[in-house]
């Protein structure tokens, strides 16, 4: 049963959230979003609320979305076995053909139509157009699975420019117009890298970083990028959480604020995080 705040418990929860307001306002906060928060409509639309309401006073968000719930169903029904080495799936060219439908084609779409229920606001990319990302094979054995060797902030800094809210697929390609397919938190990295974003927030599935990964309880609230890179190098990480890991790690290292590993799966997930004293996840420092 929801909880009805009195009108001053409603007031003091907007003084509480007015000194992030003004030390965010203008600031760039990239978000990698996948995940139960994509699947379930309700916090899919809730989500969407958090972005426009962060750009509604004063942020300028940027999302960066993955799909790879969505990409394994479509091969499953295609007849195709996903394969995983290190949290990065193998992609031969059929399955690039169905990453870039579900992504480009479909979770692109969604979002974007999602976010625009609230207004004119969010604009639909590729990592293909203008450009935006370009890639390169990281190994033969994943096939076509591009490392990010470059982002052109521009087009993005246009967009911010206008006051509008980037919406990224990661599909990027080489100079030579061969299409990759990139893991989404590495390029939600290499993006908050290239615009010196504020922060880094990574929606997924877990309550955060957690002490033992069999209670979830033991989340680690605040931790630096040394400690972190200390965690990854004892192997305790469950392979999806690696690349996300490492990407807060190089991010921090690199000019972002800071990086935040958050439930997306709890309403309201990103505004309880930036916006309030607690906060719910785990956030890295440099």
């Amino acid at each position: 049963m929801s909880t009805v705040l009195r009108p001053q418990e409603k007031a003091a929860v907007l003084a509480e959230a007015l000194p992030y307001i003004r030390r965010f306002w203008a600031r760039v906060v990239v978000v990698k979003y996948g995940g139960s928060a994509m699947d379930d409509p309700a916090l899919a639309a809730l989500f969407a609320q958090d972005i426009v309401l962060m750009r509604s006073v004063g942020m300028r968000p940027v999302v960066v979305h993955g799909g790879g719930p969505q990409i394994g169903e479509l091969m499953s029904r295609l007849g195709k076995k996903p394969e995983f080495r290190e949290g990065l799936r193998v992609t031969d060219a059929e399955t690039l053909d169905i990453a870039r439908m579900v992504l480009v084609g479909k979770i692109n779409r969604d979002v974007v139509s999602a976010i625009n229920v609230h207004g004119p606001l969010a604009v639909g990319l590729s990592g293909e157009d203008a450009g935006l990302l370009t890639a390169s094979r990281r190994s033969p054995d994943l096939g076509f699975v591009g490392d990010v060797e470059a982002v052109n902030k521009s087009i993005l800094e246009r967009i911010l420019a206008e006051d509008l809210i980037p919406v990224v697929a990661t599909i990027g390609s080489d100079p030579e117009g061969q299409a990759y397919n990139i893991n989404a938190d590495t390029a939600a990295g290499a993006v908050a890298e290239a615009l010196g974003a504020e922060k880094l927030v990574y929606l997924t599935n877990v309550e955060g970083l957690l002490e033992d990964v069999n209670d979830s309880a033991s989340v680690v609230s605040s931790l630096s990028a040394d400690e972190l890179e200390a965690i990854v190098d004892g192997g305790t990480l469950t392979e999806g959480m690696i690349p996300k890991v490492r990407s807060c790690v190089r991010a921090v290292r690199r000019g972002v604020g800071h990086a935040h590993i958050l439930d997306g799966r709890v309403p309201h997930a990103l505004l309880l995080e930036i916006f309030t004293t607690e906060g719910i996840g785990t956030m890295v420092s440099p």
